[in-house]
């Protein structure tokens, strides 16, 4: 988002309209829905791997979001277990996005969630592309802003839960403005 006077305007247009304003379009992102622990109650956006991964061919209603353990995610996980038949949520850094992606999906994850490293970063999407390896990987691969990582990841600490419940991905062009429950963060 370009800061100054059209950044804060865009701001109070919500997403639809700053979409449009900036020539962004609104299927370039992925949504989602944290359903549990209710203090994180939003709907996150996130933006799909540039040229590796795969797309999302179901809604998952109910589906466990789980932060890896280590949370770069760069190796073996010793929480893989509880990574299978759910989206993992990893940070970046320390390996290429595709690295973390294929470790996710050797554990049995059907997405990643990566959330950038930087906790304050709460407005620049990173493009994730392909490392030079040439690998492959078939499940979806997201980018999700620090700052919503960050809040994510701190709930569950707070709350002790081991995961959060979240519904994706989350059709945000049918629904009215007033109900794009966004995270307040996203807005100061």
């Amino acid at each position: 988002m370009v800061p100054g006077a059209a950044g804060w305007y865009c701001l109070a247009l919500w997403l639809p309209a700053c979409v449009a304003a900036h020539g962004l379009r609104i299927h370039d992102y992925l949504y989602f829905q944290v359903l549990s622990p209710g203090d994180i109650r939003y709907i996150f956006t996130a933006t799909p791997a540039k040229d590796f991964g795969g797309i999302f061919h179901t809604r998952y209603e109910q589906i466990h979001l789980v932060p890896a353990e280590p949370p770069e995610a760069c190796g073996e996980l010793s929480n893989g277990f509880f990574i299978q038949d759910q989206i993992a949520l990893v940070e970046r850094g320390g390996c290429s996005f595709l690295s973390k992606t294929r470790v996710v999906q050797e554990h049995g994850g059907r997405a990643v969630i990566i959330s950038d490293n930087a906790v304050d970063n709460d407005s620049f999407y990173v493009e994730m592309i392909q490392d030079s390896t040439q690998r492959t990987v078939d499940i979806p691969a997201l980018f999700l802003l620090g700052r919503d990582g960050y809040m994510i990841r701190r709930s569950l600490e707070q709350h002790g839960l081991p995961w959060a419940i979240i519904s994706i991905p989350v059709n945000v062009t049918s629904m009215p403005t007033f109900e794009l429950l966004q995270p307040p963060w996203t807005f100061w």
